[in-house]
């Protein structure tokens, strides 16, 4: 019986949305630099191209990965979890 109030539990909590953020790069400007931006201005970031970017869930970083175009929209494909063994 008790197994079975878990996956009720389970199913109740598995529809929970959540926030799902890709961070693709930061950087620091001073504020002077910020009330300059325009439409056109490039912010360069503190990540190079070819760095992974971070897939944070409710602010949590839980995996990395590579982002992909999937018809008009970007993705992420994801190459390493967090926490685990890299292969």
């Amino acid at each position: 019986m008790a197994n079975l109030m878990d996956e009720k539990a389970l199913d109740i909590v598995l529809d929970v949305k959540v926030k799902v953020t890709v961070q693709l790069g930061s950087c620091l400007l001073p504020m002077r630099d910020v009330l300059e931006l325009s439409a056109g201005s490039v912010v360069q970031l503190q990540q190079h191209a070819s760095d992974p970017v971070g897939l944070y869930v409710n602010d949590k970083l839980v995996a990395y990965g590579e982002v992909v175009v999937v018809e008009d929209n970007f993705g992420i494909k994801i190459t390493e979890l967090v926490g685990s063994p890299k292969a």
